[in-house]
């Protein structure tokens, strides 16, 4: 049963184009995470926020990128890093066009 990941935290930038040129090279990394499918980058500027929604195979492939990725951002000083792990209802999911 596929899984989503959501994570979210407080970041100061950059967003937008600017943020794309500064983690292209990170995107790229994160295809190769095992049982990753997707991920849609999230931002909200003005509330000085970033994250993301993953799609991962289980819950343990997207559990093992979730402490790689909350170390990382520790280390870069983000503090009060937001995520949960959900099972995804595929047969509903399917009905309302998911990329699944």
């Amino acid at each position: 049963m596929a899984v989503v990941l959501q994570v979210h935290f407080p970041f100061d930038g950059p967003f937008d184009e600017a943020m794309v040129e500064a983690m292209q090279s990170l995107a790229h990394t994160i295809n190769d995470e095992p049982g990753f499918y997707w991920k849609l980058w999230t931002q909200d500027a003005e509330a000085k926020l970033a994250g993301g929604v993953y799609l991962f195979n289980t819950r343990e492939q997207a559990a093992a990128y979730l402490d790689k990725h909350s170390r990382r951002l520790s280390e870069m000083g983000i503090e009060d890093i937001q995520s949960r792990i959900f099972e995804v209802n595929e047969d509903l999911s399917v009905i309302n066009h998911a990329p699944l």
